[in-house]
């Protein structure tokens, strides 16, 4: 099943809507990285098998970079509002093997 890593800019209510579904998400505040450069973020994300969430386009350079990840769930801030985002996240954990994700970016 599809894990998910939160960065800093996506509201921490993502986190907690995917996991009263039951679905595994993990938060920058939580995992130590308050303020760490993105490509620790994305580095930390890939290791712990994990689709990163973000609002920051930095993300898409990286991708584009070829900068291996586990994928990344991109929607420009202030674009969709929380509910919107969770619908979108909840159909890529229930529709998507985390294979499938690996260097993907699913735009929400």
């Amino acid at each position: 099943m599809i894990r998910f890593h939160l960065d800093e800019n996506v509201p921490t209510a993502i986190a907690e809507g995917l996991r009263r579904r039951g679905i595994d998400a993990t938060t920058t505040p939580q995992a130590g990285l308050l303020s760490a450069d993105d490509e620790s973020q994305l580095r930390f994300a890939h290791s712990q098998g994990r689709v990163l969430i973000t609002s920051d386009a930095d993300f898409l350079r990286l991708h584009d970079r070829d900068m291996p990840h586990t994928g990344i769930a991109y929607s420009p801030k202030g674009k969709r509002a929380v509910g919107e985002l969770l619908h979108g996240l909840i159909m890529i954990a229930e529709c998507l093997a985390p294979e499938e994700m690996q260097n993907h970016v699913e735009y929400l």
